[in-house]
């Protein structure tokens, strides 16, 4: 079974660059997407659903902001959107997909690099969805949570970590947040295959600069996922032949 998640900054964007025609050749069972900006009505019929692939979205109330979906080639028996917070649920930032005892989450945890304001916002939500997380595990489920989660964990994970220490996505508050969630029983799937991977698993690139050209990136598209299923987790790659968006997708593959 693969799963991929991909940060698509822009759907209709995310398009045009050949993202749907990859999709639906990448051999994924279930496909987290986020960032859509964009309303159901502005989606097309390839968008809502490839090739192969029924299409679940959570769209942000605001016009060209946020958004999540879920893309997967088996009719799920359950959709479920929102974690319960009316002002972050109008952002569109959760969709749960339920497939017998197997449960996947498309999940877009807010930056707060635009603002002080934003960080406030984001370490609210922070607040909010630990919760949510401890619930889900309560569930005795395999569940696997991805999507952009915009914190880097450990100085593997960014390029230029001395210098980003007091930026938003590494500052110590979110880092032990991740690190506490993970001391819970979640696990990081692609840290868990890849121990020593860094460059090699950076999944966004600045647009500033060369930062793309020059592999100055960061790690913050993440598979989280509850023991059992993390444990099947046989392969992992971040996908970089072509460019759909500043993100690059992460595929993991498990044996189930």
């Amino acid at each position: 079974m693969r799963i991929v998640s991909a940060n698509l900054n822009g759907i209709r964007s995310a398009a045009t660059k050949g993202f749907f025609d990859w999709l639906v050749t990448s051999g994924a069972d279930v496909v987290c997407v986020q960032e859509l900006k964009a309303q159901a009505a502005d989606l097309t019929a390839a968008m809502r659903a490839p090739e192969g692939y029924h299409g679940f979205f959570h769209h942000a109330e605001k016009k060209g902001y946020s958004g999540v979906g879920i893309y997967c080639r088996q009719m799920p028996e359950r959709i479920l959107t929102g974690i319960g917070h009316p002002d972050f649920d109008a952002e569109g930032r959760f969709i749960r997909a339920d497939f017998g005892a197997l449960t996947v989450i498309s999940l877009y945890v807010p930056s707060g690099s635009a603002s002080p304001e934003r960080q406030a916002a984001k370490f609210a939500f922070l607040r909010e969805f630990k919760p949510v997380m401890d619930a889900l595990r309560q569930e005795g489920r395999q569940i696997v949570v991805a999507g952009d989660w915009n914190i880097a964990h450990q100085p593997i994970d960014l390029k230029n970590w001395k210098g980003n220490q007091k930026n938003s996505g590494f500052l110590p508050e979110e880092r032990d947040w991740l690190t506490q969630l993970y001391a819970s029983g979640w696990v990081d799937v692609y840290r868990h295959l890849a121990p020593q991977a860094g460059e090699a698993g950076y999944t966004w690139w600045s647009q500033r600069g060369q930062a793309y050209a020059k592999n100055v990136g960061w790690r913050i598209d993440l598979q989280v996922a509850t023991p059992d299923i993390a444990s099947r987790a046989v392969a992992a790659e971040v996908y970089k032949a072509r460019r759909f968006s500043d993100h690059a997708p992460l595929c993991i593959d498990y044996d189930m």
